[in-house]
């Protein structure tokens, strides 16, 4: 697969890294999401799409925190994805972020998998050997 990067943002809190897999982009944010940081994910989430990325895997699985602003800025992204024909998938929450979008409901409008592997199986069309789902 291509695994070219695209880019990464930094901030104290928060660092989001950026790559190209398949025809998918992975955006991995580390660290806390909140109203602090939220435009460090924010611009690489656009610049992804202005770049012809429909389908947008964010690996959430160093994600330690996501306040209400951080969870606007992929409902944002989502929502952009979408006019465009695609989606985003949110793969490998931690509890303590997965509880956040349990209680506001947000996990119903995205596509949820236990792992990052999962999300891009979900591409190819691997997704229940990957998820172990039927």
């Amino acid at each position: 697969m291509d695994r070219g990067t695209v880019g990464s943002a930094q901030s104290g809190r928060l660092l989001v890294e950026v790559r190209e897999e398949g025809s998918s982009a992975v955006v991995t944010p580390a660290g806390e999401l909140d109203h602090h940081t939220a435009d460090l994910l924010r611009e690489p989430l656009e610049d992804c799409l202005e770049k012809g990325f429909s389908r947008l895997v964010v690996d959430c699985s160093r994600l330690e925190f996501c306040d209400s602003t951080g969870l606007n800025v992929l409902l944002g992204a989502r929502l952009k994805a979408e006019a465009a024909g695609g989606g985003v998938h949110l793969a490998g929450m931690l509890p303590v972020v997965a509880r956040v979008f349990e209680i506001t409901g947000a996990e119903a409008v995205f596509t949820v998998h236990d792992s990052l592997d999962a999300a891009l199986a979900a591409e190819t069309g691997r997704a229940d050997e990957a998820d172990g789902a039927g």
